[in-house]
């Protein structure tokens, strides 16, 4: 194969993927579940598989790992909610580190992937790491942050300026602490140069999609599902510091 290979895990509909795919990869996705709504889908190769299953052997011949592993409970706990506190107190003073394994075990299973790649490679396979400001309390300060997208891992020295971006968490009022989408954003604008995330603001417009919906709706689940993708500068600077030369 001519084009170097891309493993996208987590991949929802595709942020990373469509930045990649702009520059010359052939990119593999895997979800657990396929996102299509409409005329929007995943563009890559998708595999509909839990990514706690895999094995980071089989992508040894991978130029470049991502993954955009799901951030509501880092989001939730950052959240100045009663409630909210004492589930991350909850966490710390669980002695056993049992329960901060479980909330970390997704983003855990990023490295541990790119490890077992790298192995079986015989080389070093990069990896990038995109979530919320709300994980870095439970996994590291971030190597870098493209508007309200953190990145941790094989972060570029040099990386594109971006305006002022937010991906601002959007939960249930009714106490429960479930989250109902990724993220929200004050914008109603897309703007890919600047970082901002795609959607309304819960919190203010009576009118947007996840406020007139139900948190299981079609709607609601395209709505979050576009929220979360990788901006598409970040995604191409990424994929072009790390594509292997010809």
């Amino acid at each position: 194969m001519r084009r170097p290979i891309a493993i996208d895990l987590f991949c929802g509909l595709g942020g990373w993927t469509d930045g990649l795919l702009a520059e010359g990869y052939f990119v593999v996705g895997f979800d657990i579940e396929r996102h299509q709504y409409g005329q929007e889908r995943y563009r890559g190769e998708l595999v509909v598989q839990d990514v706690l299953t895999l094995h980071g052997s089989q992508f040894k011949n991978a130029a470049l790992i991502v993954a955009s592993p799901p951030c509501q409970e880092y989001s939730y706990m950052a959240m100045p909610w009663k409630l909210a506190k004492a589930k991350a107190a909850a966490i710390r003073a669980d002695t056993t580190g049992a329960e901060l394994e479980r909330l970390n075990r997704l983003f855990n299973a990023c490295f541990r992937i790119q490890k077992e790649a790298s192995i079986a490679a015989g080389r070093h396979i990069p990896l990038i790491v995109e979530n919320v400001r709300g994980a870095i309390p439970w996994v590291g300060r971030s190597r870098w942050n493209f508007g309200s997208f953190h990145l941790w891992g094989d972060v570029p020295a040099l990386m594109p300026p971006t305006r002022k971006a937010h991906k601002v968490p959007g939960f249930r009022f009714d106490g429960s602490g479930r989250s109902f989408q990724t993220a929200s954003v004050h914008t109603h604008s897309v703007d890919q140069g600047s970082g901002t995330k795609i959607g309304g603001d819960w919190f203010s417009d009576p009118q947007s999609t996840c406020r007139r919906h139900s948190s299981k709706s079609p709607q609601r689940k395209a709505a979050s599902a576009m929220i979360a993708k990788i901006p598409e500068p970040l995604a191409r600077h990424i994929g072009a510091t790390f594509r292997p030369a010809q």
